[in-house]
């Protein structure tokens, strides 16, 4: 789960991290109150899209008077917002955030983050704030600095103190970071966050060590213990269809092909898609539908897959381990019967009750498509949809 940059910085707020001064708004009158009621010469129009690059795409911009305001918050309110991030049509921008201007001396980039190589929760820091930390990796990895931290034990003075220095952060500042970062840290702990980056974060004439962006990323597993953050979820912001997905417990996630696929199991349904694309196709999902899926879910989960219009035909692969291949027959028939299906399917089932699965389909008198292997099924779905 994602939340907006302004909610970032709530939070961020919460565990004593320096932000700047803001109004969330949803109308450019409410952009302009805004603007006067932080007062000062300068004010930031920023788009609220859960999407990084926005900057690059037009959706911030530096207001110099309340006209200008006015003039960003109307180009801004309402337009399809693209970035790297996003679809190619891009994200339509429905909330704006008004910050007050900063006086920026110099930009770094921290984070804390799951690190999967050693199972550890790490504290990420460089000296290249304001650009992507991939680019940064990329061309100047060793500007990266990383402090992995005991769970017991948290963040500690020494290790947040180290990787404010070593990004070259003034002296007199360097107590301030080391309250940031420790702050970070907690938060990301305390919210069960998988992601949660400042970018940049910067260093103010004065001295001032203060977060200019946010960006959160959050455990669904853990979401049933966090109910303010689920307070936060912007259904506007994601894909209808994997809303729709998440009621029924299925993990669906769209892609750009023509293929549905339905598989059970995450690691399956990689390895599906990935032999899709060997045989010259391009899938349309990710779509596990578990380990205990009922007709009801496989139903629905035709439902979610035909309601991509881009969907020319559907693979189902199941191996029968806890989920035996008589029941999903039995689901797939009665998705095909209830959804009129009318793109050609595939179906290829191993394990528990196959032989008897394969004979339901057979005698269900339906026009599903038979295959015994993954390489056959993923030929056939393709010659099936060209």
């Amino acid at each position: 789960m994602k939340i907006h940059e302004y909610q970032g910085k709530e939070l961020l707020r919460k565990y004593g991290v320096t932000v700047p001064r803001g109004v969330y708004c949803q109308t450019v009158d409410e952009a302009v109150q805004a603007a006067q009621r932080l007062g000062g010469k300068v004010w930031v129009v920023k788009a609220q899209i859960h999407a990084g690059g926005r900057g690059k795409g037009g959706g911030v911009k530096v207001a110099k008077s309340l006209d200008d305001v006015r003039q960003y918050a109307g180009q801004i309110l309402g337009m399809q917002l693209i970035t790297h991030q996003t679809s190619p049509q891009g994200q339509k921008v429905r909330r704006l955030l008004v910050e007050e201007g900063a006086d920026i001396k110099k930009e770094y980039y921290v984070a804390a983050l799951t690190d999967r190589a050693s199972q550890k929760v790490v504290m990420m820091a460089s000296s290249e704030g304001g650009m992507e930390i991939e680019e940064v990796a990329h061309a100047t990895p060793e500007k990266i600095l990383k402090a992995f931290v005991d769970p017991l034990v948290g963040l500690t003075d020494a290790q947040a103190a180290k990787l404010a220095t070593g990004i070259g952060i003034p002296e007199a500042s360097v107590p301030q970071a080391v309250a940031l970062l420790k702050g970070l840290y907690t938060c990301y702990m305390e919210t069960d966050a998988s992601l949660a980056e400042i970018n940049p974060l910067i260093l103010e004439g004065d001295g001032t060590i203060k977060a200019l962006d946010a960006k959160f990323n959050f455990d669904d597993n853990a979401l049933y213990r966090q109910e303010a953050i689920c307070a936060y979820r912007d259904l506007d912001e994601e894909d209808p269809n994997e809303i729709e997905a998440s009621k029924f417990g299925l993990a669906y996630i769209s892609l750009d092909g023509n293929i549905g696929c339905l598989v059970n199991g995450a690691g399956l349904a990689m390895a599906t898609m990935d032999v899709i694309k060997l045989f010259g196709g391009e899938p349309a999902n990710f779509l596990d539908v578990g380990g205990g899926a009922t007709t009801e879910k496989v139903t629905e989960a035709f439902k979610i897959m035909l309601g991509n219009r881009n969907v020319e035909g559907i693979l189902v692969n199941i191996f029968g381990g806890i989920m035996k291949c008589d029941t999903i027959a039995n689901g797939v028939m009665a998705a095909v019967r209830e959804t009129h299906l009318n793109v050609p399917l595939v179906v290829r089932m191993k394990g528990t009750n196959e032989e008897l699965g394969k004979q339901l389909l057979r005698d269900s008198g339906l026009p599903i498509i038979s295959a015994d292997t993954m390489a056959e099924a993923a030929e056939k779905i393709v010659a099936a949809v060209k």
